[in-house]
């Protein structure tokens, strides 16, 4: 390479990189009040094509979701999972299948909800002594961060409610803390954040299960069963509604392991139907909840 040529490209990439950091404020009060101007009209420009019937906010198109908001979907859920390893069965997706399951009928039962990307990894020590195989997390501080900014999207986008639900335990208290600090700095204007902790209720469910002709040897306010591992009936029943392989049913079947804590996975229909009678379960409990959160945050 030549001098010049190298010193050409130095130039180049000086210039990029001042542009870079000030080229915003190059703009002139008349550019800006002008991109401003364009910008107010393309949010205006009616929408081409008939609208997708989901609730997924990264299914839909930017006009669909703006359409949805101004015809009154203004309740976004964040939804928090997180990978983990669950021991020898299930896929460390575990939470993130759960929410995919359970998430969409909460927000259709509201009626006006939509449902933001899953914050599918979790709060943890990525730089602790050991990370389990699969165990992808962040810091506590970074996940605050992500849910702090994700939250306050929603709310530029115009949503009034802002509802966190976490299908893993490490995520509540963020969740609680968040919702907290962003209600002390904006008080309401224009925007409420909810942190609804009955989405969590495992207590109950396992009670449920128990209670409807599942024998699972379990107890209800524990974290595993009598197969020691952290894997339980209503978690395989419900990612079984997703997905049977990610529970790992087929091999399972061949290992001859298709149980947990005592009880049987199988005939799968009867497990797929279990599995609709906790989402059920676990759709009202928690849009009870929502319902009451915002309507006493409203009056």
């Amino acid at each position: 390479m030549s001098k010049k040529i190298f010193l050409a490209g130095l130039v180049i990439l000086t210039v990029v990189s001042v542009w870079a950091q000030t080229g915003r404020r190059q703009f002139t009060p008349e550019q800006r009040a002008a991109f401003a101007a364009r910008r107010a009209e393309e949010m205006k420009a009616p929408r081409p094509i008939d609208a997708l019937d989901s609730v997924w906010m990264e299914e839909l198109t930017w006009m669909e979701i703006r359409d949805e908001i101004r015809d009154g979907k203004t309740t976004a859920l964040i939804l928090t999972g997180g990978v983990e390893s669950n021991g020898p069965h299930l896929a460390t997706g575990k939470h993130n299948y759960a929410l995919k399951i359970v998430g969409e009928p909460i927000a259709r039962r509201l009626g006006n909800a939509l449902i933001a990307p899953i914050v599918s990894l979790e709060p943890g020590r990525p730089e602790g002594d050991f990370v389990a195989p699969g165990s992808v997390v962040l810091s506590r501080e970074t996940y605050k961060a992500v849910l702090n900014d994700m939250a306050l999207s929603l709310k530029t986008m115009g949503f009034k409610n802002v509802v966190f639900l976490g299908d893993s335990g490490g995520n509540q208290r963020p969740m609680k803390e968040v919702a907290e600090s962003l209600n002390e700095k904006l008080e309401g204007e224009p925007a409420r954040f909810h942190y609804v902790a009955e989405y969590y209720d495992y207590p109950s469910v396992r009670r449920f299960v128990q209670e409807n002709g599942v024998a699972e040897q379990m107890e209800y306010d524990a974290s595993s069963g009598s197969d020691g591992i952290h894997e339980e009936y209503s978690i395989d029943a419900i990612m079984m509604l997703y997905d049977p392989e990610t529970v790992r049913l087929e091999q399972r079947i061949k290992a001859d392991r298709a149980t947990i804590n005592g009880v049987s996975l199988l005939p799968l229909e009867k497990t797929l139907e279990m599995g609709r009678k906790i989402v059920e379960l676990r759709t009202e409990a928690t849009v009870q909840a929502i319902e009451k959160a915002i309507g006493g945050a409203d009056n």
